[in-house]
């Protein structure tokens, strides 16, 4: 089961939701996201940041690394930004922050083959499918990149 929770950006224009894989760690893991207008000014730290396509998270490394040790029996040094994201334990519940409100407005068009050519309809869904994630690939979307 995961947890979803909505974070705002620090500049409060965006709220992104994130997924907390098994409810292992707290929203608070995620102490700072920086969206891509206010991230140009931030100083990286890969140390406790990850930086997907100027989007920065910022995660609470102590407070990760003591949880991930006492409920999934992990090294300090095996808790790394890259884990927490790649791993699902602190996540953008989509892609990308605002993919879900574009694949909605990208998946009407096509649901209106649905009625008229259902055939014609799981053809185009499907390529829909496959055109979107290599697109996201290419765009450096880091959760494209396993797809």
């Amino acid at each position: 089961m995961c947890m979803d929770i909505r974070i705002k950006c620090n500049c409060g224009k965006n709220f992104v939701p994130f997924n907390l894989r098994d409810n292992i760690l707290p929203e608070e893991v995620i102490e700072n996201l920086y969206c891509p207008e206010e991230s140009k000014s931030i100083k990286f730290d890969s140390s406790k940041m990850i930086n997907d396509n100027g989007w920065i998270i910022e995660y609470n490394m102590e407070l990760a690394k003591f949880i991930c040790s006492k409920k999934l029996d992990l090294a300090p040094n095996e808790v790394t930004p890259e884990f927490l994201f790649d791993e699902g334990y602190a996540t953008w519940k989509e892609v990308f922050p605002g993919e879900q409100k574009l694949s909605k407005i990208e998946r009407e068009k096509i649901l209106k083959l649905a009625k008229t050519n259902p055939k014609e309809y799981f053809k185009e869904f499907s390529k829909w499918a496959n055109e979107r994630m290599e697109k996201f690939k290419s765009l450096g979307w880091r959760k494209a990149q396993n797809c």
